[in-house]
């Protein structure tokens, strides 16, 4: 599982010209869901997100998660995380889950999300959709399941 995180002061979805999740401040979790992924996976990233200390506290240090700051998730699916550019000019996406797998381990992320207490807003999966985001910093991480050590 692979994520894209960033801090926003605000970020919406489209469907269809169609305002389908919004949030103010906190974070943008684009996520992508590999072949290989399984519950597991997300069981670590969810709670590893949740506690990333990127937002600032009173002396502007970066020591706060979004849930302490205050904060909302906008919750991205992205296959695209996995594509390959390493031959030609073509990404391959054979390393992305299929459909039906990475719906699930989706929408197993965001229900852990909210299970630790966060409010989430999510796009619809397998749509094509457009993410208004302003990115606050800029404040981006990566992070993939498969790096744990």
């Amino acid at each position: 599982m692979r994520a894209v995180v960033q801090r926003v002061q605000e970020a919406s979805v489209k469907v269809n010209e169609e305002t389908v999740g919004e949030i103010g401040p906190g974070m943008v979790v684009f996520l992508g869901v590999g072949r290989e992924d399984s519950a597991a996976d997300s069981e670590y990233m969810a709670p590893k997100i949740a506690g990333l200390r990127i937002f600032e506290d009173e002396a502007g240090l970066m020591n706060l998660s979004v849930q302490e700051s205050g904060g909302k998730v906008l919750c991205i699916s992205q296959f695209t995380l996995y594509g390959d550019c390493r031959k030609g000019r073509r990404p391959g996406f054979s390393a992305a889950a299929p459909p039906e797998q990475a719906e699930e381990l989706y929408n197993d992320f965001c229900n852990r999300l909210k299970k630790i207490g966060l409010t989430v807003a999510t796009g619809h999966f397998r749509e094509t959709m457009r993410i208004n985001v302003d990115n606050d910093g800029p404040v981006t991480m990566l992070l993939d399941s498969k790096k744990q050590f």
